[in-house]
């Protein structure tokens, strides 16, 4: 058995939070494992200035964690779900997903007003298409603009009257105790998370049986398979995880999946939304792809079409 573990973790206060969490937790599983932090910045942190869909999507966060594990100078990365691209290279496996929370988006506002009592022209700040094309949807008098940085640097940019509301992952905010700011929870008809919302993934090396196995644990076989159902959307679409997509799945306790999806114009002009019911996460996503395709879901997502990023670093 391994003596030492290396997690691979982006710098930021909500990814060392994961981070520790998963170290935590491995260490409790497994007696006298040691376990340490590699802190890294990824492409992703450096290019503040820039909106992600511009710049090859949220993938830009975990490259240089991937080459981190090739090298051989970590074992493990942890990530959160919705930032993982939904397609992985050969080389490496989410050898678990789990420790799933709440998948809702949150609305933090300076005022305490809720999203329908904003004022008109309110200033909105979200880092995501998929965020922003469901708020001018519903609400197309809004400003949205793009805000990016950490969790703590986006609420400073709030108080300072950058923004009169963000919009905010709540899983993010609870993990970093930072509850007491949301104003609204986005109901997920309202405002479809992203595939993966609110799950942690942690990856490593698929040649890597001995980590593997000291991972495995951690599986969680409902979240799984409601993650996986999500991310087939997205793979389905050919659509990365900074696309205006949103996917929920919910199984009950018969291990029935309901899968629904939202696809967007980033303007909020047109919503395609689709659903599916059943077992098996590949054959729901496979439904509810052919059914926004069938729908126009080209005419979107073609008009956001970028190059794909090359290298790691």
């Amino acid at each position: 058995m391994r003596e030492r573990i290396v997690i691979a973790t982006r710098e930021s206060p909500l990814a060392l939070w994961q981070a520790n969490f998963v170290k935590a937790r491995l260490e409790q599983a497994h007696a006298g494992l040691r376990v340490e932090l590699l802190g890294m910045r990824t492409q992703g942190d450096r290019w503040l200035s820039t909106p992600l869909s511009e710049v090859g999507g949220k993938g830009l966060f975990i490259k240089e964690l991937e080459q981190a594990l090739l090298d051989g100078r970590a074992d493990i990365a942890v990530h959160s779900m919705k930032d993982v691209p939904a397609e992985l290279e050969a080389d490496f496996v989410l050898a678990a997903i789990g420790f799933r929370d709440d998948v809702r988006d949150a609305l933090v506002s300076r005022s305490g007003r809720k999203l329908d009592a904003l004022p008109q022209g309110a200033r909105i700040g979200s880092a995501s298409l998929r965020r922003q094309a469901q708020l001018l949807a519903r609400r197309p008098d809004l400003v949205v603009r793009p805000v990016r940085g950490n969790v703590g640097t986006r609420l400073g940019k709030l108080d300072a009257g950058e923004f009169d509301a963000l919009m905010l992952a709540a899983a993010g905010l609870r993990r970093l105790g930072l509850e007491s700011r949301v104003t609204e929870y986005l109901d997920v008809e309202a405002s479809m998370p992203a595939a993966g919302q609110g799950a942690l993934g942690i990856e490593c090396l698929a040649v890597a049986a001995d980590v593997r196995a000291l991972i495995a644990p951690f599986d969680d076989p409902r979240a799984g398979a409601c993650v996986r159902a999500e991310r087939a959307v997205s793979a389905g679409l050919g659509a990365d995880c900074s696309a205006p997509l949103g996917a929920h799945a919910e199984m009950d306790g018969a291990g029935n999946i309901r899968l629904r999806a939202v696809l967007a114009a980033v303007d909020g002009s047109e919503v395609l939304r689709a659903s599916a019911s059943g077992r098996d996460p590949g054959a729901l996503a496979a439904a509810v792809v052919a059914d926004l395709k069938a729908a126009g879901a080209s005419r979107i997502l073609a008009p956001l079409a970028h190059p794909a990023p090359t290298g790691r670093g």
